[in-house]
Formats: structure tokens, C-alpha cells, sequence
């Protein structure tokens, strides 16, 4: 793991949890550009359903890592029958399913983190497209997918807003951030994450990316019920902001594509803080800081 956590890691790991606790359940919601599974974990057996994914953007893949040790956290509390928190493990388990995605975009991530080599042709590639950004360090600057769309702003919710701004910001074509695509959707990544959402009945999701130690819980007008409330105690147990998204960066990502189209609580949550990739050397305060809104989210 010398330059970060990636994709073959994240799958040797999730091998080894499902070796451990055979109570896990492992498929894939689809794949990524270059063949990738993209996996899905799922623990728990209730009727209430609840979503967290990771890695929507290559460079926070420290994210990844989040949820794997929570997942690795949970599964051993239940084994022992233990707690989280305050709350009892098989309680959670018997009346919660929840799933995980850590890994939204494993190619993006696999540049960012050594997965993928420079000489190898979707290295190069991707090269090819950093090459008309100068100002974005490569690959250490790269948050799209492999092609140069970021997922992120993959969803039908305003994206003609989401296109008009970063056009407008110079992002109008594949780039390492900030290009919308040719239309919602188009990227097979975030189309899985779509139509897994729609196969499912989702209480509560949360996306997570880094940094600014901020909670993000609202698209547009949208207020969905108890949605204040629960971004409120996540921010207390977590020390992060419950803040308002800047204005830019406020139209066509999942919490608000979620938001719009259920109107449930959906999150970003921007963990840690500084330049990304954040280095490792944060981790533990990462998680630390939000174990409690994992915790929360299955139980509020």
C-alpha cells in the first residue's frame, strides 16, 4: 500500500471479511469503465434499508477505507455480540440491512493510488486528458472516472445547471474534475449507483467524499423529513458542520439526485481536512470522528 489503498486491496479485504464473517453478503452493483466489479456489501437482515457509499472521486479514496473498517467493526460487534456504541450489534443487524459500496469508482482510484502504471494505456490515456488541465497536479488531481467524467455530477438533479457552471468554469470537455459528461448518466459507474438506488427502498443514504469536515443535507428547497434533525446529531457526534453546499458545486450529485427523487434524508459528508488525496496519517482521526453518524444513520 505505499501510494494508497487500492482496488485489488479493497477486493483481497473484502475476500478476507467474508472468509471471517460468512454473515456478510458480497455481489456487485455493475462495472466500471475497464471491467471492474464494482462491489457491494451487505450486512444486516431488517426491513429498513440504508446506503452508504465511498469513492465517488479517485482522489478521496481514503473514504474507501472508512467503510471497509466500519464494516469490519460492525461484523466483529456482531459476532461478539457486542454493541456500537451504545447500540446493540443484533439489534441493529435483525432490524436494519445495510449496504456499502466503498468503491464508486475503482479505475479513478486504481490511477490515483499506483493500481494502474504509467505505460499502461488507460494511465496514458488518462495523461492525454490531464494534459489540457496544467493546473491540476496528475495524477494526484484526478476525481473522475477514467474516461473524465466526474461521477459526481452524473445525476438528473438540475444537471443542465451542473453543465452550464463548469462549462462556464472551463470544464467542457473529459477532464480530471468537474466534466458533467455528454448527458446524465452516461457513465457506467454512476448508472450503476442509479439503478442499485431504484432497486432498493432506501431510508437514508450518505456519500461519502473529503475534505472541509462538512455535513451536506440539502438539494434546492427540498426538506425531506427528519432530514435537519438527523444532519443535526451527526454533526454533534461528529464535531463536523451542518453547512449549506456552495452554490457551484449544488446541482447533479447523488445526495441530490436521492434527495429529489425520494425526498429522504441523503448526505455528503466531507471528511478530514485539508488537500487531497488526504495523506493516510489522518485516518484514524477520520474514522474516529465519523464511527458515530455510521452508527447513527442505521439507528436514527
Amino acid at each position: 500500500m505505499a501510494e494508497g489503498y487500492t482496488y485489488q486491496t479493497m477486493q483481497d479485504n473484502i475476500k478476507r471479511l467474508k472468509t471471517t464473517y460468512p454473515f456478510l453478503e458480497i455481489g456487485n452493483i455493475g462495472y466500471s469503465v475497464l471491467g471492474k466489479q464494482i462491489p457491494v456489501m451487505k450486512i444486516g437482515k431488517g426491513e429498513k434499508e440504508v446506503f452508504y457509499n465511498a469513492s465517488f472521486h479517485a482522489n478521496e479514496w481514503i473514504t474507501t477505507l472508512v467503510l471497509m473498517q466500519f464494516i469490519e467493526d460492525y461484523a466483529a460487534q456482531y459476532a461478539l455480540n457486542g454493541k456500537l456504541d451504545l447500540f446493540d450489534a443484533r439489534n441493529i443487524y435483525n432490524t436494519v440491512s445495510l449496504y456499502v459500496v466503498p468503491m464508486v469508482n475503482p479505475d479513478g482510484v486504481d490511477l490515483v493510488t499506483g493500481g494502474l502504471k504509467s505505460g499502461e494505456n488507460p494511465y496514458e490515456n488518462a495523461r492525454i486528458i490531464a494534459n489540457n488541465f496544467p493546473n491540476i497536479p496528475f495524477p494526484s488531481g484526478w476525481k473522475a472516472n477514467i474516461d473524465g467524467v466526474d461521477l459526481n455530477l452524473q445525476f438528473p438533479a438540475g444537471w443542465n445547471q451542473a453543465k452550464e457552471i463548469k462549462y462556464s468554469q472551463g470544464f467542457n470537455k473529459p477532464a480530471p474534475r468537474d466534466y458533467v459528461g455528454e448527458g446524465p448518466l452516461v457513465a457506467r459507474e454512476a448508472l450503476a449507483v442509479y439503478n442499485f438506488t431504484l432497486e432498493h427502498n432506501f431510508r437514508l443514504v450518505i456519500a461519502y467524499h473529503t475534505q472541509g469536515q462538512e455535513i451536506y443535507w440539502k438539494f434546492q428547497n427540498y426538506n425531506p423529513p427528519l432530514s435537519g434533525f438527523i444532519g443535526r446529531q451527526f454533526s454533534e457526534v461528529s464535531g463536523y458542520k451542518l453547512a449549506e453546499v456552495p452554490y457551484n458545486s449544488s446541482f447533479a450529485g447523488y445526495k441530490d439526485w436521492f434527495i429529489q427523487n425520494y425526498n429522504r434524508p441523503g448526505y455528503t459528508i466531507e471528511a478530514g481536512i485539508g488537500e487531497n488525496p488526504l495523506p493516510l496519517e489522518q485516518f484514524s482521526k477520520i474514522y474516529s470522528d465519523n464511527f458515530g453518524i455510521l452508527v447513527l444513520g442505521l439507528v436514527l
